[in-house]
């Protein structure tokens, strides 16, 4: 499957906001939020013309880039979103948050969702004591989640779980940081995922 290998700085550059895919880097001064304004390139700093589409594409690519999905897994995403009873958008948006990956991400083993996926690829984190492998599986209520027992000293779990102390896990997840273990208590509400996506703009994009 395709990847993105580029800066992902540039990626927050272009959004106009951080989408906090630097893990840690990204709360401090080095950010690069924080130290260059406007979008990459030479004509980031330029006037840009503002259409309806372009307002609803912005949205989009924001809301991808941010759970760092690739076009094709973000449009099944929210086709299978279309497909269920509820609000499109909001079905969509909490499938993204039930994501394994984000779901690792959320209770702080990764200290960002590209070091999350990369911890779930390599089988380092158990579901309700099974090895699970598929960074989009769909965790549910009721389920445990745990980092492996030979990789719970690792120097890069241990600096993540420090650097999320100061951020509380959402509510919908609790969280052991003794044991590095999770589960998973409620579905998460539309009042728990991030307000900076506009699910309405997205849904309002692919109706097109």
């Amino acid at each position: 499957m395709a990847r993105y290998c580029g800066a992902v700085c540039r990626l927050c550059r272009r959004e106009g906001e951080k989408l906090f895919l630097k893990g840690e880097r990204c709360y401090t001064s080095k950010c690069a939020m924080e130290r260059r304004q406007g979008g990459p390139g030479q004509h980031g700093r330029g006037r840009q013309a503002f259409s309806g589409f372009k307002v609803q594409l912005r949205a989009k690519q924001k809301a991808k880039r941010m759970y760092g999905l690739t076009e094709q897994a973000f449009r099944r995403c929210y086709t299978e979103a279309a497909q269920r009873r509820g609000v499109t958008g909001t079905e969509m948006l909490v499938a993204l948050e039930r994501r394994l990956d984000n779901c690792v991400f959320r209770l702080g083993f990764g200290i960002s969702r590209a070091q999350s996926r990369q911890l779930v690829s390599h089988g380092h984190i158990l579901v309700n004591g099974s090895r699970v492998t598929i960074p989009s599986y769909a965790v549910s209520v009721g389920d445990t989640l745990e980092v492996v027992e030979s990789k719970r000293g690792s120097v890069s779990v241990r600096a993540s779980i420090e650097a999320s102390a100061s951020r509380p896990s959402p509510g919908w997840l609790s969280l052991d940081r003794e044991s590095l273990k999770g589960s998973v208590i409620s579905l998460p509400t539309r009042e728990q995922i991030p307000a900076s996506i506009n699910e309405q703009l997205v849904v309002e994009l692919y109706s097109r």
